[in-house]
């Protein structure tokens, strides 16, 4: 019976292949890429051609159109973090149109399936390592999100990632509620201004810090009560005396080893230090008795760990889109860059730069 078994599926990726080239639109034998050979400088960003992403049977195809410009992307690049695999494009973040679905009956009929609302034509976003390139595919019940019709692919590949990161951060991290204080570091960021949307919609008081004039401006536009200008004040002294001397609730910090220290004494008493990049370092081992002097919470979150089961995908994806497509969470894109070489070594030289505020995109195809 087992030789039955691997015959029939041996019979159905042969269909799948049949589908996919059979179908009215022409798939290319390679597709174009951007990304590394080997771990380094900017410099190693290149142009790559890899081959047409056959989908499996219970894979979705999607042809990508944005891709969302993140520090994950330079620490996977650089080799702070280790590359899963070579040649590597170079995001974890796109947003495209499904050409193809899963071509296994038994999921296309299942309820798990038709709760993620997925349909040919249809609109996603997705988060999965290694995804810059023209077409990606990807199994139904990973990190794939179906978008609302009136959300188009370009805002979409501008929230998922950092969307996801900030609702996990405000609920699971530390559920902000009203009368909050919260410090939000690097503020007009892409993930600090929704940060401030979210926290102000909750009714916290949001307190943030960036480095310029022009950025504090944009953040109170998003919610920021108060604006902590970093290279001209002293933030430690401002943040006391915003609160009293007694510190913030919870302060969300995605720049790492230059502001770690001093989150502890911007913290009150059983405050929450949410720790989540590296943007200036990685923060270098913490004893645990560093945490007794205040009962200060310590997290070290990561957004891949918020959408782990179906019900968490379909949760944090719906709830995410939802508050796009009803205007309640805006979405800042700073700017688009080509989908070469020379334009992803840009986009990310303008990230760690500090030169940007909100979303950095690329263009991969039209919409």
């Amino acid at each position: 019976m087992r030789p039955l078994v691997r015959l029939s599926q041996l019979a159905r990726q042969f269909s799948t292949t049949l589908a996919v080239h059979g179908n009215s639109m022409t798939y290319p034998a390679t597709v174009k890429a951007v990304g590394i050979n080997k771990q380094g400088g900017v410099e190693e960003i290149q142009d790559l051609t890899l081959p047409f992403p056959q989908p499996k049977p219970n894979e979705l195809l999607v042809k990508v159109q944005w891709a969302g410009v993140n520090f994950i992307d330079t620490y996977l690049r650089s080799g702070l973090y280790p590359a899963p695999f070579l040649p590597f494009p170079s995001s974890n973040e796109t947003a495209g149109v499904i050409v193809e679905l899963p071509t296994d009956e038994g999921i296309l009929q299942s309820e798990d399936f038709k709760k993620r609302g997925f349909k040919k034509g249809g609109k996603v976003a997705i988060n999965a390592l290694g995804s810059l390139k023209e077409y990606l595919s990807i199994p139904w019940d990973s990190a794939i999100y179906a978008v609302p019709d009136n959300v188009t692919t370009r805002v979409a590949g501008a929230a998922l990632l950092q969307g996801i990161t900030t609702l996990g951060q405000v609920t699971d991290a530390y559920n902000v509620q009203k009368g909050d204080i919260v410090l939000i570091h690097t503020i007009a960021g892409g993930v600090g201004l929704l940060h401030s949307q979210l926290s102000k919609a909750r009714g916290a008081t949001v307190i943030g810090t960036t480095s310029t004039p022009e950025k504090a401006e944009l953040a109170k536009a998003h919610g920021a009560d108060h604006v902590i200008l970093y290279k001209s004040e002293d933030v430690v002294q401002r943040v006391l005396e915003l609160t009293n001397g007694l510190g913030v609730h919870v302060i969300y910090d995605g720049v790492g080893k230059d502001t770690f220290e001093s989150d502890f004494k911007m913290i009150r008493r059983k405050g929450t230090i949410v720790s989540f990049g590296n943007a200036s370092g990685s923060v270098p081992p913490v004893p645990l008795f560093k945490l007794t002097e205040k009962n200060v919470k310590l997290l070290r979150p990561t957004a891949g760990n918020w959408v782990v089961t179906l019900e968490e995908k379909n949760y944090y994806g719906n709830e995410l889109f939802r508050l796009v497509s009803t205007g309640e969470l805006k979405i800042n894109i700073y700017g688009e860059y080509s989908f070469t070489a020379d334009g992803v070594r840009q986009a990310q030289l303008d990230l760690v730069g500090g030169k940007t505020t909100g979303k950095l995109l690329i263009k991969v195809a039209d919409e």
